[in-house]
């Protein structure tokens, strides 16, 4: 599951207002534990989000154009499936103490009080155990090494770096490139050109969509001290031009398919006119005056954008130019 991914689930239904700095959330172990349900140990998974994992892996599969294998397609929905629930699961247990003390994630399975923290270990480690299994047995190996890089760069890597260092987000964006991989070596059993640039793709749209929440949520991350840039920039400069530089290269990498020869005219028009979307939101988070508002704008388009982007490649890769 991608970083970007899991911060956007931090965000309230229906936008709202700045956050505070969460005064007045309680410690988790002064919440009651009650009997957890089934529901409970579901929304643990977040499976909503994680299915941003699944469908950038598929994007990757099709995208190679592999014949259809029924078992093995299955095993990589399934694989993903399963290494993303348990990437969410393991990631709320090691930051339960930070989301209990930030109003947005304060009712979480774990902080509520309504998972324990022994089950959601138990629950993540078997999920990615399960998950790594699947996908060896069913998939190949080099789809398993990619899954077993993603469970360990975004727990080993990006979860602790959150309150220690000014790149986390980029860490977080590396550890979320990998599922587009996971697919490319399921469908073609290595990794070329084009599964390259899915990772490219990938990891350049994070920061800038990243930014944008975390420009609004920034006084929630300031109350646990995550040194994250948009907490050390009061004024949200660096962060508007951090956000338009890493927009710049996405859309730079998005013609490389084209430019190699990997897909047609239709993937070009389509390409050209989303990124001048995009661009024009990231140039309006530098510019604006109202940058909150400009943060929440190149927020939805970076939600609208990445299925859009990648849906024309796979068309154009199966559809059109098969």
């Amino acid at each position: 599951m991608s970083a970007a991914a899991k911060l956007r689930s931090d965000l309230p239904e229906g936008g709202g207002p700045l956050p505070g700095a969460g005064e007045g959330v309680d410690d988790p172990a002064d919440r009651p534990q009650h009997p957890a349900r089934v529901a409970d140990y579901v929304e643990l998974t977040k499976p909503r989000l994680s299915l941003l994992s699944v469908i950038t892996a598929l994007v990757g599969y099709l995208a190679a154009r592999p014949p259809f294998v029924l078992g093995e397609l299955l095993g990589v929905i399934v694989g993903t499936s399963l290494a993303a629930g348990g990437v969410a699961a393991l990631n709320q247990w090691m930051e339960y103490d930070t989301d209990a003390r930030m109003k947005r994630t304060a009712e979480r399975p774990i902080p509520a009080g309504r998972v324990a923290t022994g089950s959601a270990f138990v629950l993540g480690w078997l999920m990615c155990v399960a998950a790594l299994g699947v996908i060896f047995v069913k998939v190949n190996g080099l789809a398993a090494s990619f899954t077993l890089l993603t469970i360990a760069a975004y727990l080993g890597w990006y979860t602790p770096a959150k309150r220690w260092s000014r790149w986390s987000t980029e860490i977080g964006a590396l550890a979320g490139a990998f599922p587009p991989l996971i697919g490319w070596a399921a469908g073609e059993g290595r990794v070329t050109a084009l599964g390259w640039i899915l990772f490219g793709i990938l990891f350049f749209w994070q920061i800038p969509h990243f930014m944008a929440i975390a420009w609004i949520y920034r006084r929630d991350y300031a109350a646990v001290n995550f040194p994250m840039l948009p907490v050390r920039d009061e004024a949200g400069g660096r962060v508007a031009r951090w956000a338009l530089v890493n927009t710049i290269a996405l859309v730079l990498i998005t013609f490389l398919p084209w430019a190699l020869g990997l897909t047609g005219r239709c993937y070009l028009g389509s390409t050209m006119l989303l990124g001048a979307w995009f661009l024009g939101r990231a140039v309006q988070f530098v510019r604006a005056e109202d940058r909150d508002l400009a943060a929440r704008k190149l927020f939805l388009t970076s939600i609208a954008y990445l299925p859009l982007q990648l849906g024309v490649l796979v068309v154009d890769r199966v559809i059109l130019s098969a």
